[in-house]
């Protein structure tokens, strides 16, 4: 019987620490149907939705939100993904040094004042980057200086799901 006993203490023990046990962070990546016919793989961007979406093939995508460019700073076009950083430091480019000249030069990876979150994807030709965010409040505006915001949940997901070269098509 004491064996019994025990047995059922563990059992109770386990399932009480699975059912209370934080859960973890969760993409809000939805999976949606995309009439276009982009390839599988592709890396949509609908500027006006502020919506990224990674094409599945077979009509379907997984639709992320994102923050955009704010008024002036948008812009469209193709590109690739040349570069996967995670807890990238920031370097601004120029035209944000212009805008801010008395901020740092370089803001270290982990910073919270690290505008990138916990990883960032540069695309090639540009100044900019897909990239998470220590901001979360930003994503569904139009608050950015070109780049595409991601929660970091999201850019954790869609970071595992690209690779250098990955085609990029921001509208």
């Amino acid at each position: 019987m004491p064996g019994k006993l025990f047995l059922s203490a563990a059992l109770a023990a386990l399932i009480g620490a699975v059912a209370f046990a934080p859960a973890p962070a969760r993409a809000h990546g939805d999976i949606v149907m995309m009439r276009d016919s982009y390839l599988p793989g592709t890396v949509v961007v609908r500027t006006h939705e502020r919506r990224l979406y990674y094409v599945l093939g077979g009509g379907q995508a997984i639709r992320y939100p994102v923050g955009v460019g704010r008024a002036g700073m948008q812009w469209s076009g193709t590109s690739f993904i040349s570069g996967k950083y995670r807890s990238p430091a920031w370097l601004p480019p120029v035209s944000i040094r212009r805008d801010y000249r008395s901020g740092a030069r370089v803001i270290p990876g982990g910073s919270p004042q690290n505008p990138m979150g916990i990883a960032a994807m540069t695309l090639s030709g540009t100044e900019y980057a897909i990239h998470g965010t220590n901001a979360p409040g930003s994503i569904g505006g139009f608050v950015s200086h070109g780049c595409i915001r991601m929660y970091n949940a999201d850019i954790d997901d869609l970071y595992s799901r690209v690779g250098i070269g990955t085609r990029v098509v921001v509208q």
